[in-house]
Protein backbone atom coordinates (compact mmCIF):
# COMPACT_ATOMS: atom_id res chain seq x y z
CA UNK A 1 0.00 0.00 0.00
CA UNK A 2 1.55 3.52 -0.83
CA UNK A 3 1.39 6.37 1.39
CA UNK A 4 -2.17 8.45 0.84
CA UNK A 5 -0.10 12.49 1.26
CA UNK A 6 -1.73 15.73 1.07
CA UNK A 7 2.05 16.84 1.90
CA UNK A 8 5.55 15.12 1.59
CA UNK A 9 6.55 13.28 4.75
CA UNK A 10 10.15 13.07 5.47
CA UNK A 11 11.06 9.34 6.87
CA UNK A 12 14.55 10.44 8.52
CA UNK A 13 17.05 8.64 11.46
CA UNK A 14 19.88 9.91 13.81
CA UNK A 15 23.44 8.42 14.56
CA UNK A 16 24.36 10.18 17.75
CA UNK A 17 27.09 10.16 20.24
CA UNK A 18 24.48 9.03 22.81
CA UNK A 19 21.08 9.31 23.91
CA UNK A 20 21.03 12.79 26.02
CA UNK A 21 18.52 15.26 23.74
CA UNK A 22 19.85 18.20 25.74
CA UNK A 23 23.92 17.29 25.61
CA UNK A 24 24.51 14.66 22.60
CA UNK A 25 24.87 15.44 19.06
CA UNK A 26 24.86 14.01 15.92
CA UNK A 27 27.11 12.17 13.72
CA UNK A 28 24.91 10.69 10.66
CA UNK A 29 21.75 11.86 9.25
CA UNK A 30 19.41 10.50 6.30
CA UNK A 31 16.20 11.54 5.51
CA UNK A 32 14.20 10.20 2.81
CA UNK A 33 11.43 12.52 1.63
CA UNK A 34 8.54 10.97 0.34
CA UNK A 35 5.98 12.86 -2.07
CA UNK A 36 2.46 12.95 -2.87
CA UNK A 37 2.88 11.47 -6.27
CA UNK A 38 5.09 8.55 -4.62
CA UNK A 39 8.51 10.73 -6.00
CA UNK A 40 11.03 10.36 -3.40
CA UNK A 41 14.31 11.97 -2.69
CA UNK A 42 16.49 10.87 -0.27
CA UNK A 43 19.71 12.75 1.58
CA UNK A 44 22.19 11.15 3.84
CA UNK A 45 25.37 12.81 5.38
CA UNK A 46 28.04 11.86 7.98
CA UNK A 47 28.04 14.59 10.74
CA UNK A 48 31.04 15.99 12.80
CA UNK A 49 29.55 16.35 16.30
CA UNK A 50 32.65 18.53 17.29
CA UNK A 51 33.57 16.16 20.33
CA UNK A 52 34.84 12.39 20.38
CA UNK A 53 32.37 10.20 19.84
CA UNK A 54 31.92 7.20 23.07
CA UNK A 55 33.02 4.02 21.79
CA UNK A 56 30.23 2.21 23.55
CA UNK A 57 28.11 4.70 20.37
CA UNK A 58 30.92 3.89 17.87
CA UNK A 59 30.48 0.22 18.91
CA UNK A 60 26.34 0.57 18.26
CA UNK A 61 26.15 2.22 15.28
CA UNK A 62 29.99 1.92 13.51
CA UNK A 63 31.14 5.53 13.26
CA UNK A 64 33.84 6.58 14.82
CA UNK A 65 36.40 9.93 15.45
CA UNK A 66 38.23 9.20 12.22
CA UNK A 67 35.32 8.71 10.45
CA UNK A 68 33.42 11.88 10.92
CA UNK A 69 36.72 14.26 11.18
CA UNK A 70 36.71 15.49 7.60
CA UNK A 71 33.15 15.33 7.59
CA UNK A 72 30.97 19.31 8.11
CA UNK A 73 29.67 20.20 10.99
CA UNK A 74 25.59 19.98 11.52
CA UNK A 75 25.92 23.70 11.50
CA UNK A 76 27.44 23.78 8.21
CA UNK A 77 24.50 21.19 7.39
CA UNK A 78 21.28 22.78 8.70
CA UNK A 79 20.01 24.71 6.27
CA UNK A 80 20.62 22.21 3.83
CA UNK A 81 18.57 19.47 6.37
CA UNK A 82 15.59 22.58 7.36
CA UNK A 83 15.32 22.91 3.33
CA UNK A 84 14.59 19.50 2.90
CA UNK A 85 12.34 18.99 5.82
CA UNK A 86 10.02 22.92 6.12
CA UNK A 87 7.31 21.62 3.90
CA UNK A 88 6.58 18.28 5.31
CA UNK A 89 5.50 15.77 7.97
CA UNK A 90 7.95 14.16 9.62
CA UNK A 91 8.09 10.05 10.65
CA UNK A 92 10.52 8.00 11.75
CA UNK A 93 10.98 5.01 14.42
CA UNK A 94 10.80 5.87 17.84
CA UNK A 95 10.98 9.54 16.87
CA UNK A 96 8.67 11.28 18.62
CA UNK A 97 10.78 10.59 21.87
CA UNK A 98 13.99 11.02 20.40
CA UNK A 99 15.24 11.94 16.71
CA UNK A 100 12.44 14.71 16.59
CA UNK A 101 13.57 16.14 19.53
CA UNK A 102 17.60 15.54 19.22
CA UNK A 103 16.74 17.43 15.60
CA UNK A 104 15.29 20.19 17.13
CA UNK A 105 17.87 20.76 19.78
CA UNK A 106 20.67 20.87 16.68
CA UNK A 107 18.68 23.09 14.44
CA UNK A 108 18.11 25.86 17.37
CA UNK A 109 21.72 25.48 18.19
CA UNK A 110 22.57 26.27 14.51
CA UNK A 111 19.82 29.32 15.01
CA UNK A 112 17.31 27.19 12.53
CA UNK A 113 13.95 28.69 14.30
CA UNK A 114 12.58 24.95 14.04
CA UNK A 115 9.25 24.45 15.20
CA UNK A 116 5.98 21.50 14.58
CA UNK A 117 3.44 24.58 13.50
CA UNK A 118 0.99 22.92 10.53
CA UNK A 119 2.90 19.52 10.96
CA UNK A 120 2.06 16.33 12.29
CA UNK A 121 4.24 13.38 13.16
CA UNK A 122 3.99 9.75 12.69
CA UNK A 123 6.62 7.27 14.77
CA UNK A 124 6.46 3.28 13.43
CA UNK A 125 7.69 1.90 16.83
CA UNK A 126 4.85 3.27 18.45
CA UNK A 127 2.23 1.76 15.91
CA UNK A 128 4.56 -1.94 15.83
CA UNK A 129 4.57 -1.54 19.64
CA UNK A 130 0.97 -1.25 20.19
CA UNK A 131 0.54 -4.19 17.65
CA UNK A 132 3.39 -6.57 18.15
CA UNK A 133 5.92 -5.68 20.66
CA UNK A 134 9.07 -5.79 18.82
CA UNK A 135 12.61 -4.01 17.68
CA UNK A 136 13.26 -2.53 14.25
CA UNK A 137 14.99 -5.52 13.15
CA UNK A 138 12.66 -7.63 14.08
CA UNK A 139 9.47 -5.27 12.61
CA UNK A 140 11.26 -5.61 8.97
CA UNK A 141 11.19 -8.84 9.27
CA UNK A 142 7.70 -9.34 10.59
CA UNK A 143 6.22 -7.27 8.46
CA UNK A 144 8.50 -7.47 4.92
CA UNK A 145 9.50 -10.48 5.55
CA UNK A 146 13.05 -9.73 5.03
CA UNK A 147 16.27 -9.45 7.43
CA UNK A 148 17.62 -6.06 8.01
CA UNK A 149 21.12 -6.03 6.82
CA UNK A 150 23.66 -3.05 7.72
CA UNK A 151 21.03 -2.23 10.49
CA UNK A 152 21.90 0.73 12.71
CA UNK A 153 22.91 2.70 10.11
CA UNK A 154 20.99 5.65 9.84
CA UNK A 155 20.32 4.73 5.84
CA UNK A 156 19.50 1.01 6.05
CA UNK A 157 17.02 2.17 9.07
CA UNK A 158 15.13 4.77 7.36
CA UNK A 159 14.11 2.57 4.36
CA UNK A 160 13.24 -0.05 6.23
CA UNK A 161 10.91 2.57 8.53
CA UNK A 162 9.28 3.79 5.37
CA UNK A 163 8.75 0.31 4.22
CA UNK A 164 7.42 -0.75 7.31
CA UNK A 165 4.70 1.81 7.52
CA UNK A 166 3.42 0.80 4.38
CA UNK A 167 2.89 -2.89 5.62
CA UNK A 168 1.53 -1.55 8.62
CA UNK A 169 -1.20 -0.31 6.49
CA UNK A 170 -1.51 -3.40 4.64
CA UNK A 171 -1.67 -5.06 7.48
CA UNK A 172 -4.32 -3.40 9.50
CA UNK A 173 -7.31 -2.53 8.58
CA UNK A 174 -8.26 -0.42 11.89
CA UNK A 175 -5.10 2.11 10.54
CA UNK A 176 -6.52 4.92 8.38
CA UNK A 177 -3.66 5.89 5.22
CA UNK A 178 -4.46 8.96 6.58
CA UNK A 179 -0.86 11.05 8.39
CA UNK A 180 -3.16 13.02 11.11
CA UNK A 181 -4.93 9.94 11.80
CA UNK A 182 -1.39 8.03 11.97
CA UNK A 183 -0.26 10.87 13.85
CA UNK A 184 -2.77 10.74 16.56
CA UNK A 185 -2.78 6.94 16.71
CA UNK A 186 1.18 7.57 17.06
CA UNK A 187 1.14 10.15 19.63
CA UNK A 188 1.63 8.84 23.37
CA UNK A 189 0.40 11.88 25.31
CA UNK A 190 -0.72 15.29 24.73
CA UNK A 191 2.55 16.98 25.28
CA UNK A 192 3.46 20.98 23.93
CA UNK A 193 7.12 20.36 23.88
CA UNK A 194 8.98 17.50 22.35
CA UNK A 195 10.22 16.30 25.72
CA UNK A 196 7.17 16.18 27.56
CA UNK A 197 7.64 19.07 30.53
CA UNK A 198 5.23 20.51 29.13
CA UNK A 199 1.52 18.90 27.98
CA UNK A 200 -2.14 19.53 27.63
CA UNK A 201 -4.65 18.36 29.91
CA UNK A 202 -7.88 17.47 29.60
CA UNK A 203 -9.25 21.23 28.88
CA UNK A 204 -6.62 21.80 26.63
CA UNK A 205 -4.54 24.22 29.15
CA UNK A 206 -0.61 23.71 29.08
CA UNK A 207 0.41 22.35 31.99
CA UNK A 208 3.82 21.67 33.65
CA UNK A 209 4.22 17.47 34.04
CA UNK A 210 7.37 17.78 36.57
CA UNK A 211 8.82 19.05 39.62
CA UNK A 212 6.86 21.21 42.63
CA UNK A 213 4.12 22.28 40.14
CA UNK A 214 3.71 19.18 38.58
CA UNK A 215 0.10 19.64 37.12
CA UNK A 216 -0.31 23.07 37.37
CA UNK A 217 -1.06 25.52 34.62
CA UNK A 218 1.53 26.95 33.10
CA UNK A 219 0.48 30.72 32.80
CA UNK A 220 -0.92 30.20 36.65
CA UNK A 221 2.50 29.92 37.54
CA UNK A 222 4.20 32.35 35.12
CA UNK A 223 1.82 34.89 36.55
CA UNK A 224 2.74 33.89 40.54
CA UNK A 225 5.86 32.70 40.29
CA UNK A 226 7.69 34.57 37.74
CA UNK A 227 11.44 33.34 39.13
CA UNK A 228 10.55 29.85 37.32
CA UNK A 229 10.62 30.82 33.89
CA UNK A 230 13.81 32.54 34.62
CA UNK A 231 15.07 28.95 36.45
CA UNK A 232 14.25 26.91 33.52
CA UNK A 233 15.26 29.31 31.08
CA UNK A 234 18.79 29.11 32.80
CA UNK A 235 18.77 25.16 33.57
CA UNK A 236 19.40 21.91 31.76
CA UNK A 237 16.66 22.06 29.61
CA UNK A 238 15.97 21.45 25.71
CA UNK A 239 15.91 24.60 23.86
CA UNK A 240 12.66 23.38 22.66
CA UNK A 241 11.31 23.24 25.79
CA UNK A 242 12.36 26.75 26.78
CA UNK A 243 11.08 28.16 23.02
CA UNK A 244 7.72 26.69 24.18
CA UNK A 245 7.36 27.89 27.62
CA UNK A 246 8.51 31.80 26.19
CA UNK A 247 5.57 31.37 23.86
CA UNK A 248 2.99 31.00 26.36
CA UNK A 249 5.00 33.79 28.51
CA UNK A 250 4.77 36.18 25.81
CA UNK A 251 1.34 34.78 24.23
CA UNK A 252 0.20 35.72 28.08
CA UNK A 253 1.36 39.43 27.77
CA UNK A 254 0.14 39.96 24.29
CA UNK A 255 -3.09 38.93 26.17
CA UNK A 256 -2.91 41.42 28.81
CA UNK A 257 -2.34 43.79 26.63
CA UNK A 258 -5.41 43.58 24.36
Amino acid sequence: MELKLNRPICFFDLETTGTDITKDRIVEISILKVFPNGNKESKTWLVNPERPIPPQSTTFHGIDDAKVANEPTFKDLSHQVYNMIKDSDLAGYNSDRFDIPLLAEELLRADVDFDMKNRVTVDVQTIFHKKEERTLSAAFKFYCGQILENAHSAEADVNATYEILKSQLDRYDDLENDMKLLSEYTTRKKAVDFAGFIALDEDGNEIFTFGKHKGAKVEEILEKEPGYFGWIQNADFPLYTKKVLTAIKLRKLNNKLV
